[in-house]
C-alpha cells in the first residue's frame, strides 16, 4: 500500500508544502523520508525504538533532503523552543503514552505560525465501529499492536492542545466496506499561534 496509489501518494500530498526545518516525531523506520520536498532544508527525525531507528538511519542516507535520526521520545523532544518550521507526526499519536504532553512538546519546538502536519487513524464516526474500537482498546489491541489505541481522537486532541486547525481531510484506509478498527483516518495541517 506504500506505492503511488496508496499510502505513498498520501505521504507525498501531506508533505508537499513543507519547507525549512522539520522535526519528525516517531519517525519509525523512515517511511516518510523519501517524500520530503526539496524545499525542506533539514529534518531532525526522533525515534525511541533502537531497531526502527537503525532502519531509519539507512533510509535517511538515501533521502532527497538532509535527515538526522536521533534517539528521543515524543514527550521530550531534543530541540530548542521555537526552533522548527514544522513538526510531522504520522501514525504515532495512537501509541504515545501521553498525547497532551506530546502535543505540548510539538507546540514548544514550533516557531509561532509553524505547522503540525499529521496523518493518523482516528475514532470512527459510526457508533457501532466506535464501540468496537473501545472494546478492542479495553482488551487486546494495545498489548498486541505496540501500545496502539484505536479509539483515540487525535483531531480533537490537536485542537485541545491549542492548535488552529487548517486543512483537514477524513478518509478510510484501506477503502473497504468492512469496519476495520483502524480504517477511519484523518490527515491535515494544524497551526501554532
Amino acid at each position: 500500500m506504500e506505492g503511488a496509489g496508496g499510502v505513498g501518494r498520501i505521504r507525498d500530498e501531506l508533505l508537499a508544502g513543507l519547507s525549512g526545518s522539520v522535526l519528525e516525531v516517531g519517525a519509525g523506520n523512515g517511511l516518510n523520508f523519501g517524500h520530503y520536498p526539496a524545499a525542506v532544508v533539514s529534518v531532525l527525525a526522533v525515534e525511541p525504538e533502537p531497531y526502527l531507528r537503525a532502519i531509519a538511519e539507512q533510509a535517511a542516507a538515501a533521502a532527497p533532503v538532509p535527515i538526522k535520526v536521533v534517539d528521543g521520545t515524543a514527550e521530550r523532544l531534543p530541540a530548542e523552543d521555537g526552533s522548527v518550521d514544522a513538526v510531522v507526526a504520522t501514525l504515532m499519536l495512537c501509541s504515545v503514552p501521553d498525547v497532551p504532553g506530546t502535543l505540548a512538546e510539538a507546540r514548544r519546538v514550533l516557531r509561532p505560525g509553524g505547522e503540525l502536519v499529521f496523518m493518523e487513524h482516528v475514532r470512527a464516526d459510526s457508533a457501532g465501529c466506535r464501540r468496537l474500537q473501545q472494546l478492542l482498546d479495553a482488551t487486546v489491541w494495545p498489548r498486541c499492536f505496540g501500545g496502539c489505541h484505536v479509539s483515540r481522537d487525535p483531531v480533537a486532541d490537536i485542537r485541545a492542545a491549542g492548535f488552529g486547525m487548517g486543512r483537514l481531510t477524513k478518509y478510510r484506509l484501506p477503502e473497504s466496506r468492512l469496519p476495520w478498527p483502524t480504517s477511519p483516518h484523518a490527515r491535515g495541517i494544524a497551526v501554532r499561534d
